[in-house]
């Protein structure tokens, strides 16, 4: 038995923040020293950040990078370090990893495949490096394999399958298993979505197993960049099991996550299945003396269980509430903004907005503890004005101000409902009333334009005024706090277009226009009767989901509700699924709804579908003007993350032809 300790590492890293950058990654190495192990595996271009953009191709970017690399190399003392950083070379820039072992830089390996759907856009600044190449690059005076390498550090052989490398079907680590890889590292930027945790763990686990190999997955962590949320997963494998797995979505800069791997038992089972051969002693093989410490026996192939939130009934619950509390808290001291504003109506998503920015502190203050929360955060007002007995509830109302602007249309149970829930979680709460500013404006156009604006001839007009007059007075407390703006639309919302832009569009973040209205009312009940392990409910949501959805825009008499102006929420994210993420035409759509909705008559349905791709195809212009959204589903409709679509176009007049004649048929 010949027993290694490695770690995964995952790392809150910020684009070209090197001082921070290269101190958060020297202190995971001290970490990882520090638990025992042997080698530290980190993520996917930690030492620049991942979402650099454009600076990618700027050369002082990758000369510093370089630079980075060297002053790290020192920490490798006694030690083996995988790294990630861009490295141009020759004519192309490239995604790579460098390993260091006992203080020297023995090479770095190029990225084989570039990730280039939905979120990613690799390919628009890295080439892909060939397999089976290897070159050489030199760094401070300096020449170093670079390419398609395996290492051999006193005898263990360590690889990598960098990020994508090992969600494709021609994974190199079949070819590095035939070389004679002990371990694959694989160093990755993969953002956070609903259910990509399990397809992780399967390719983890059934790389060590197929490849007959130890296999460690780590993942930055936190918000990078701004859309992007990395969720921290690190990942060990051997002899097809998972041996360790570490906590996600947590607040803090660092996870180190570590196991005890046995190297002998790996190679009699690869013995079994690759004949190793020349292949062992090909090109792109380098090889240092390295003298592994020797570890007491232990079990290494027991499996490691999820544990705590991740085994909930309700996991994307639990999910959508960790992940977005914790993008919350890095978009805010990243921003080194003072806080956050939000126009509250007493709805269901500015209520969830709110209540999001509540579970940031709870969650956070229960991670860190207060003062790590707050030093870290690095608002020093705050800190200043936290008080001892609701050391938790202070923080929101330093932090958090929800501002209610009614009309005549208003009701009273939404200003109640507002006015709650700011006080259950602890919220600043303002509210005054508009309409002598809506009357003002209506005045001055009916007087320019020569007549009297009314509900009957002019109703869409007199309904986005109201929000548009909001848009100033929340930006002006926005700007008195040196706050956030959060917008509150949500994903449903920006399929149809169904907001006002400069009114209730307003805000420089949207934390919720990632998910659907459907779900969101769901968590938001969830909420109300149960919430977050650790945290529990909040019952005071009940004035909330009791409420029928409305913008409260038209008069009290006609009776306005979001689905009536709409469809039903549950039919309308169907069909935002099937017609955008599955690019399904609207006949088809509609066969797909027909099916699916047995209970609503075949001519609804089909008035449903036409209307969604008329909203859709006239609202690209609005998604392109949404504020920064956070990316938690694998989908969605910001053209930013995953969705293009163009402004200007036909309006599927041909496909909903098609579809008028398919519900003719039916009839």
């Amino acid at each position: 038995m010949r027993l290694v300790r490695i770690a995964a590492v995952a790392l809150n890293q910020t684009p070209l923040d090197w001082a921070g950058n290269r101190r958060r990654i020297e202190h995971a190495i001290e970490s990882a020293r520090d638990a025992g192990t042997s080698v530290v595996c980190l993520p996917e271009l930690c030492i620049t950040g991942y979402g650099c953009e454009d600076m990618f191709l700027a050369p002082g970017v990758q000369r510093t990078a370089l630079d980075s690399l060297v002053d790290l190399i020192p920490a490798s003392k006694g030690i083996i370090v995988a790294v990630g950083l861009p490295v141009f070379h020759e004519s192309g820039l490239y995604n790579a990893a460098a390993l260091l072992c006992d203080g020297e830089l023995l090479g770095l390996v190029g990225k084989q495949f570039l990730a280039g759907d939905g979120i990613h856009y690799e390919p628009r600044w890295f080439h892909r490096w060939p397999a089976g190449v290897v070159s050489h690059l030199e760094i401070a005076d300096r020449f170093y394999p670079f390419g398609d390498l395996l290492f051999d550090c006193g005898g263990v052989r360590i690889g990598f399958e960098i990020c994508r490398d090992a969600w494709v079907a021609d994974r190199p680590g079949k070819r590095l298993a035939d070389r004679g890889a002990d371990i694959l590292l694989n160093p990755s930027a993969s953002h956070f979505s609903f259910g990509k945790q399990e397809i992780r763990e399967r390719f983890v686990v059934e790389g060590s197993r197929t490849f007959c190999t130890s296999f460690v997955f780590c993942n930055l962590l936190g918000n990078e960049a701004g859309r992007a949320i990395f969720d921290g997963a690190t990942l060990i494998a051997s002899q097809g099991r998972m041996v360790a797995r570490g906590p996600r979505l947590l607040f803090a800069d660092e996870i180190v996550t570590t196991a005890d791997v046995d190297i002998d038992a790996t190679r009699r089972l690869r013995s079994q299945s690759f004949d190793i051969g020349e292949a062992a002693s090909g090109i792109g093989l380098v090889e240092i003396g390295y003298a592994w410490p020797d570890l007491p026996a232990s079990d290494v192939t027991q499996a490691a269980a999820a544990i705590g939130w991740e085994i909930s009934p309700h996991y994307k619950h639990e999910a959508f509430a960790r992940s977005v509390a914790l993008a919350l808290y890095d978009y805010l001291r990243k921003s080194h903004s003072q806080g956050f504003v939000i126009s509250a109506s007493g709805g269901a998503d500015s209520s969830a907005v709110a209540v999001l920015v509540w579970l940031m502190v709870r969650l956070g203050v229960e991670e860190l503890g207060v003062d790590g929360f707050l030093a870290k955060l690095g608002i020093e007002r705050i800190a200043k004005a936290v008080g001892n007995a609701d050391v938790a509830r202070s923080i929101v109302q330093q932090l958090l101000t929800c501002v209610y602007q009614a009309t005549r249309n208003s009701s009273d149970a939404t200003r109640t409902a507002a006015e709650t829930v700011a006080g259950a979680i602890g919220a600043d709460f303002l509210a005054w009333n508009i309409d002598t500013l809506v009357d003002d404006y209506v005045a001055t156009v009916s007087k320019a334009v020569g007549r009297e604006l009314t509900w009957k001839t002019d109703d869409v007009a007199l309904q986005n005024i109201q929000a548009r007059v909001r848009g100033p007075a929340a930006w002006l407390v926005a700007n008195l706090k040196n706050a956030l703006l959060l917008a509150t639309g949500n994903r449903s919302e920006a399929a149809t277009g169904y907001a006002t832009m400069d009114g209730d569009t307003c805000g420089g973040l949207a934390p919720i226009a990632g998910v659907d209205k459907a779900f969101l009312r769901e968590w938001l009940l969830w909420i109300q009767h149960e919430g977050p392990l650790g945290i529990g409910p909040l019952p005071d949501l009940r004035l909330v989901n009791d409420l029928v959805p409305s913008a409260e825009l038209r008069p009290p008499g006609a009776n306005q509700t979001d689905e009536g102006d709409l469809m039903p929420y549950i039919v309308l994210d169907a069909i935002e699924r099937a017609a955008i993420h599955s690019k399904q035409m609207p006949v088809d759509v509609y066969r797909l709804m027909h099916a699916k909705f047995p209970e609503y008559p075949a001519e609804q349905i089909g008035a449903w579908v036409e209307r969604f791709f008329e909203l859709w195809s006239r609202s690209q212009w609005k998604r392109e003007r949404f504020a920064v959204a956070f990316h938690v589903d694998e989908a969605n409709v910001d053209p930013k993350t995953w969705c293009r679509f163009p402004i200007l176009n036909s309006g599927f007049e041909s496909e909903l032809e098609e579809l008028r004649k398919e519900m003719t048929n039916d009839e």
